[in-house]
């Protein structure tokens, strides 16, 4: 597994992704295995890497908050998230478009994200989707030591434990907050509704929200 500085990304991860490799990615919260979504032989990797249920799909990660509009159906409520809270560490539980085809990994509905930072340069640079997991085994394989990956050195040890075959990681330091991203389920047409709290505050969703003329659903 090649160690790539911060100086080397995003164009050396970028050709790592073309070519269907997985790649390791440092964002706020913990290091996360990223391919190509439309690559469904790279998102097989990440599911065998983590020994993830095919039930557990993967997160969708987009350029831009504009590429969510030709791909989902976006309700009110979805389009001021999107607005006020991307790039950053928001998913949205998000519907296809009628006539657009979910991408297999993703499943439906999406669990859609816009990241910023490190990652977000990477999805950028690619100029397609990426689908994403936490580096780490997934439930309910996972057992007590089996923990996210924090630093390079722990997806260094992850990959050789699991002889997971990751192409690179990016040396992003220590993540530092170690949690969840929040997530917000959007149905079309329907008031939006707080699924997890994790690193985007409640408050600050309800805030987004407030254009709309009243409380969420929380």
């Amino acid at each position: 597994m090649d160690i790539l500085a911060r100086d080397q990304l995003p164009d050396a991860a970028a050709r790592f992704l073309a070519i269907g490799k997985v790649v390791a990615v440092p964002t706020p919260r913990w290091y996360m295995l990223c391919a190509r979504a439309a690559d469904t032989d790279a998102t097989s990797a990440v599911f065998r890497i983590k020994q993830r249920p095919r039930t557990k799909p993967l997160l969708l990660l987009l350029d831009n908050p504009a590429t969510a509009e030709t791909l989902f159906d976006l309700s009110d409520d979805a389009r001021l998230l999107t607005g006020g809270l991307w790039p950053g560490d928001l998913a949205l539980r998000l519907p296809w478009k009628p006539g657009v085809e979910p991408v297999a990994a993703v499943g439906s509905p999406a669990l859609v994200g816009c990241p910023n930072g490190i990652l977000g340069q990477l999805v950028t640079l690619v100029g397609e989707p990426l689908a994403a997991a936490v580096c780490s085994i997934s439930a309910p394989a996972a057992g007590d030591q089996d923990h996210p990956a924090l630093t390079a050195d722990h997806v260094t040890a992850f990959d050789q434990t699991t002889e997971a075959g990751i192409a690179a990681v990016v040396d992003g330091g220590i993540c530092p907050h170690g949690r969840h991203m929040t997530i917000v389920d959007c149905p079309a047409g329907a008031a939006a509704r707080l699924e997890r709290e994790g690193t985007v505050h409640a408050r600050a969703v309800e805030a987004a929200l407030a254009p709309a003329g009243g409380p969420y659903v929380g």
